[in-house]
């Protein structure tokens, strides 16, 4: 069975090299790996050649200023193999990941393949990250919807469901194409083993805007009651976040005139506060990360909010 590995890149020099590496020296050989550029300002396109120059199989491709899907698709659509998998930059796939991955493959009925993610990160603000951007591996079950850092499908469901939607400008397009998969009866195989390793951002500013620009894809989408998920799709999650907002606004506007509802505002104020430290304490038992947790709790909430009305609002491009 032939596998191509589909990579998109954009200014990824501090991460692309690291990529390479160990895609070039996994259990399972990629018989080729095909990486799109969308226009990289840095030494990203340097390092790939470099890399060229030593395996053949690496191919690069340059479209400037193409979204995400775009450059996915396009990855796709040159690949040789049948069957394609798919990680990002600023992923490191373990060693046995792409051979994990595709051994779904060998019964014919399966059509993608889910593989899963090891959030990773030493310092405090990144270990409280992990909690809120990614899924932990208790919650790895049969719902369980892949991500493109970790994905393998055959190139013909690929084509059944017209590949990525390039009607969106930046995120959210895997989880169209999940959408796509559940809607299409595609059979899914889900291999938790099969792991790339995922850094989680190093400053407080680059994790809230990968929050913010999640949220504006996920409202752009405008996927309500995604197949797989129903109710527990992110936009439905992200409107329960205004909920709580809005409900919190009232019950302090009702304060003013009835002064008893402030001990009442209070409590559910130190509740919040008590949830947030709590999801994150008990996943590293560390203090200072809980105390992490309560911070990206509150700013998140508001770079979640911001990005997903901005993405109501937008138009094509902007």
């Amino acid at each position: 069975m032939k596998v191509s590995v589909a990579v998109t890149v954009l200014n990824e020099e501090k991460t692309v090299a690291n990529l390479l590496k160990a895609l070039l020296t996994q259990s399972k050989k990629p018989d080729e790996i095909v990486i799109v550029d969308a226009g990289s300002r840095d030494k990203t396109r340097l390092i790939i050649r470099h890399f060229q120059k030593k395996d053949k199989r690496i191919k690069l491709l340059w479209k400037k200023g193409c979204s995400r899907a775009e450059g996915r698709n396009l990855g796709v659509e040159v690949a040789r193999s049948e069957v394609i998998a798919m990680t990002d930059a600023g992923c490191i796939p373990q060693k046995h990941w792409l051979k994990r991955i595709t051994s779904p493959f060998k019964v014919n009925q399966v059509g993608a393949v889910a593989g899963f993610y090891k959030m990773t990160g030493d310092s405090p603000v990144q270990q409280a990250f992990s909690v809120f951007l990614g899924t932990l591996p208790d919650d790895f079950d049969i719902k369980f919807l892949p991500s493109t850092r970790s994905i393998a499908f055959r190139k013909s469901v690929w084509q059944e469901v017209g590949g990525f939607d390039e009607n969106l400008d930046d995120t959210a397009e895997d989880t169209i194409f999940n959408h796509k998969l559940t809607k299409n009866g595609v059979k899914l195989a889900r291999v938790k083993t099969a792991r790339v390793e995922w850094g989680m951002p190093e400053t407080l500013e680059a994790g809230i805007k990968k929050m913010h620009d999640y949220a504006k894809g996920d409202a752009k989408s405008k996927l309500w009651f995604h197949s797989g998920k129903l109710f527990a799709s992110h936009n439905i999650r992200i409107l329960l976040i205004f909920a709580r907002y809005i409900f919190g606004l009232w019950l302090i506007t009702k304060a003013i005139t009835a002064p008893l509802l402030w001990s009442l505002a209070l409590i559910f104020f130190v509740i919040y506060l008590l949830f947030a430290f709590r999801k994150v304490y008990l996943r590293f038992r560390s203090f200072e990360v809980g105390l992490w947790g309560i911070a990206i709790q509150f700013i998140s909430d508001i770079a979640v909010m911001s990005g997903f009305i901005k993405g109501l609002i937008h138009k094509k491009g902007s």
